[in-house]
């Protein structure tokens, strides 16, 4: 684990983070954020699985970062990953990942699948760091930037992923 990351401590996400949630999706998604309605809904979902990470782990640290991902029975969505800026490039990211791909191997996932916007670098270092393959790129997939995704495969059966990295 990187510099920075040890102090880290991953908790699961509750209801009272949704307004932390929502400024850090406003913080690193703009215009593309998701509304706390949205979020709300999504931490709710069927399926969902949502993780958050704080600093030094005591009950009610403001959370820097956050990752959720969806399981279909068979394969398993990574929704979002997000870490506040100033706590990007630590492994915090990298760490996110690491927990959704461990609880995808534990609910039997086959698969993960992301999409991720095709200008967002330190993301895709980071998904291919950990096995993902590009497998298709979805025209205007971010709105309302007009920006295209990779979609993303990793096959859950094989070795393990590294567990470090960053960014979303």
């Amino acid at each position: 684990m990187t510099e920075g990351a040890a102090e880290v401590v991953l908790r699961p996400i509750v209801p009272d983070d949704l307004d932390r949630l929502s400024a850090l999706e406003v913080e690193l998604f703009g215009a593309g954020a998701w509304s706390t309605t949205m979020l709300a809904d999504e931490l709710a979902g069927p399926g969902r699985w949502y993780v958050g990470a704080v600093r030094g782990g005591a009950a009610g640290q403001e959370l820097i970062g956050y990752a959720g991902s969806w399981d279909d029975g068979d394969d398993v969505q990574v929704m979002t990953i997000g870490v506040a800026r100033e706590a990007q490039g630590h492994g915090v990211g990298g760490m996110l990942l690491g927990a959704l791909l461990e609880h995808a191997r534990q609910v039997g996932a086959g698969s993960a699948f992301l999409e991720v916007r095709v200008d967002n670098v330190p993301a895709l270092a980071l998904y291919e760091r950990f096995g993902f393959e590009r497998i298709g790129r979805r025209r205007r997939y971010y709105q309302p930037e007009d920006v295209d995704a990779w979609t993303m495969r990793l096959e859950l059966t094989g070795a393990g992923a590294p567990d470090e990295g960053n960014g979303r």
